[in-house]
């Protein structure tokens, strides 16, 4: 993992503190799979009450109509951001550890032989583990930014998974519904698993879906498994002041409060453990497990060809 200077820096104490801090919150994510974007550490810093009692800005605060003593403010949001950059300018935090989920270079892949694709086949080999379940289930969530979070998990439990980036576009939701009604059709009972902010308008979102599909003719559940209440008064991720200008503000408020909560708050392993409950509802396990043997014989059948691939080689050049 490379930490390297290109703009040398001295920094004050306090700073360093932040830069240590940010690094053990790193460290501790990647040891368990997670590589975490900027927003999801800022979140560690806030529910860990990292930031440094000097960030509190009691007259900002109250001009943006936030309690006066809350080091939760967009503010130190961008001061924390500007601090880690300082700090991977400088060498001390490592240039791979953060990641920025809405920006990607996409490029093709390349092999250096046939024999390394063969080879590469033989792991990457996957059968439909849902064709003979009777469910058929997708996950999507609110952000884009969360897509790293949901990739290990959907993808050990071979599911499909979505970022909606806000309220879902009117192409997206009426593919989504062609989609679910070509499985329906084969007679599966369909699930959208979907995690959105507990905010006016990010529990909008659930509704929104359901009404759509509905209308495209699916007949999919919406399953909403976070941020939900109950989680907030458990997790306890800090709060941020609902939107008041929202048009959904005032139903809010009258049940929730005027507080609003960011799924991205939640720990990336908390978010996990909840798409893993809920998707694995759904599956019956002995033809789950059918699947899984077909697939591993299937890759080491592949195995076999790459180990032999000289004498596969030989022998199609002798038959032609």
């Amino acid at each position: 993992m490379p930490c390297i200077c290109y703009v040398p820096k001295k920094f004050h104490a306090s700073s360093l503190m932040i830069i240590a801090d940010a690094n053990r919150i790193i460290r501790d994510y990647l040891r368990q799979g997670f590589k975490l974007t900027l927003r999801q550490l800022y979140y560690q810093f806030v529910a860990r009450d990292l930031l440094p009692e000097l960030w509190i800005d009691p007259v900002h605060n109250l001009k943006q109509g936030l309690p006066a003593d809350t080091k939760n403010t967009m503010k130190n949001y961008k001061r924390l951001g500007d601090l880690i950059n300082d700090g991977r300018l400088a060498g001390k935090i490592d240039w791979n550890a953060i990641e920025d989920r809405t920006r990607n270079l996409q490029s093709s892949p390349h092999w250096s032989s046939p024999h390394s694709i063969v080879r590469a086949c033989a792991s990457q080999y996957a059968v439909d583990l849902w064709e003979d379940q009777d469910a058929y289930v997708e996950v999507w969530v609110e952000k884009d930014a969360l897509i790293g979070v949901l990739e290990g998990v959907c993808t050990d439990l071979d599911v499909p998974y979505f970022a909606c980036r806000g309220y879902t576009s009117q192409s997206e939701m009426w593919g989504a519904a062609q989609r679910l009604l070509d499985r329906e059709r084969d007679g599966k009972e369909t699930t959208i698993i979907h995690l959105g902010d507990h905010d006016p308008s990010g529990i909008d979102m659930s509704r929104d879906i359901q009404e759509r599909l509905d209308l495209f003719g699916s007949s999919a559940t919406i399953e909403r498994i976070a941020l939900t209440f109950d989680q907030v008064q458990e997790y306890e991720p800090p709060p941020n002041p609902a939107k008041t200008t929202d048009a959904r503000y005032r139903t809010y408020a009258d049940t929730y409060g005027d507080g609003s909560w960011e799924l991205d708050a939640l720990e990336p392993t908390v978010i996990a453990d909840l798409i893993r409950q809920a998707v694995e509802a759904h599956i019956d396990h002995d033809r789950w497990q059918e699947a899984l043997d077909r697939q591993n014989t299937g890759r080491s059948q592949l195995g076999q060809v790459s180990q032999k691939w000289d004498s596969v080689v030989e022998y199609i050049s002798q038959a032609g």
